[in-house]
């Protein structure tokens, strides 16, 4: 069975099969996408994620990540629907 490759997902996003289990990190650490989106979501600000990972993450690669979220949001939000509306 052929190995699977490392994606590139962004300038600043990767998923690679050899680190946190294939899951999207900033490129260049274990640091998962999903961890700072869910500080985002708290309402966190960018100063303070970016300080939390001593820089590792920058303003600009939050912003990718946001910005990839978003997509992935309006191409999916369909399977997340708990019901449907009747008009």
């Amino acid at each position: 069975m052929p190995r699977k490759q490392k994606k590139i997902l962004g300038r600043y996003i990767a998923a690679d099969p050899e680190i946190c289990h294939g899951k999207p990190t900033f490129r260049g650490t274990r640091i998962m996408v999903s961890q700072v989106l869910k500080r985002v979501a708290k309402g966190m600000s960018w100063d303070s994620i970016v300080a939390a990972w001593d820089g590792d993450v920058t303003k600009e690669a939050i912003a990718e990540a946001v910005a990839l979220a978003e997509r992935t949001f309006e191409d999916h939000a369909h399977e997340y629907s708990q019901e449907s509306l009747t008009t």
